[in-house]
């Protein structure tokens, strides 16, 4: 009796283990295989795809880096700074609708919450015509726009959800000490969000350096474009040269499973504890 309550438990957890496995395979194996792709020539490409490189060159990558390096950097200035205003605007807009008494507070939040339901696509006519009335069409600062405006409502969501949980009693403690609400935010507040913050700042970064819709409409010139689009360009000037096509498409991932790796402890408990409460 005893050796069969430990035997399907020992069956079910091995099951398990093999799942994960065979779906780790299943993400891992792509990417494996377009950074190996770099490294081949078109012939063996296309001759044996699925065999190791014949010579290690990084002729390839060198070619790739020299045709997206100027949208690197685009995408790396207009990444960081809207990281930095999504974060910043949604941490203190939590912070108001969690922490401090205003008039209207649940129309406040469901008009907030509510430009999640927006659709960018159907705004897409609107906003050209508003940033070219403003100026700032084909620059950075309208990306950074953009990608702040539409990415603030699901930011807030995240935070304000973490916010909820945290004690009050926390707050008294340092107004009886004198604290202003600023200090609340910036000194009790924030340190203790850190994990739900490296989760916003991590999601955040998946999406801007990914979006490919924006970067495309609202910039024309190739030192405003970013890396989503450069690949394009890219693959079009260089449609049969797949292996360099691979090489910067691995250089493209490459920063973000880099990031994710090193931030992934935070960013599935600020997760889990954020949207589960």
């Amino acid at each position: 009796m005893t050796g069969g309550h430990r035997f399907w438990p020992s069956v079910t957890k091995a099951m398990l283990w093999a799942f994960l496995c065979a779906m780790g395979l299943l993400v891992i194996y792509p990417l494996f295989w377009m950074g190996l792709g770099g490294f081949k020539s078109n012939s063996q490409i296309f001759s044996d795809p699925f065999a190791l490189p014949e010579s290690w060159s990084f002729a390839n990558y060198l070619t790739a880096w020299q045709a997206t390096q100027g949208y690197m950097v685009s995408s790396l200035l207009v990444t960081l700074i809207s990281t930095l205003t999504t974060v910043t605007i949604s941490a203190w807009t939590a912070f108001g609708l969690t922490r401090t008494e205003i008039p209207g507070k649940p129309l406040v939040v469901g008009i907030v919450l509510g430009g999640m339901m927006l659709s960018p696509t159907v705004a897409l006519v609107p906003l050209v015509r508003m940033l070219q009335d403003y100026g700032i069409y084909d620059t950075h600062a309208a990306l950074i726009l953009l990608y702040t405006a539409f990415r603030v409502p699901f930011t807030t969501f995240l935070i304000r959800a973490y916010m909820l949980d945290l004690p009050r009693d926390l707050d008294e403690a340092a107004m009886m000490d004198g604290a202003s609400p600023g200090q609340i935010f910036r000194k009790v507040i924030l340190p203790l969000c850190q994990p739900i913050l490296i989760s916003c700042v991590v999601l955040h970064i998946l999406f801007a350096w990914n979006e490919y819709l924006f970067a495309m409409i609202f910039t024309n010139s190739p030192g405003v474009q970013t890396l989503p689009v450069g690949l394009t360009s890219m693959m079009s000037k260089q449609g049969t040269n797949f292996a360099a096509v691979f090489a910067a498409m691995t250089i493209s991932a490459l920063p973000i499973v880099i990031i994710f790796f090193l931030t992934q402890r935070y960013f599935i408990r600020g997760l889990t504890q954020g949207i589960g409460k």
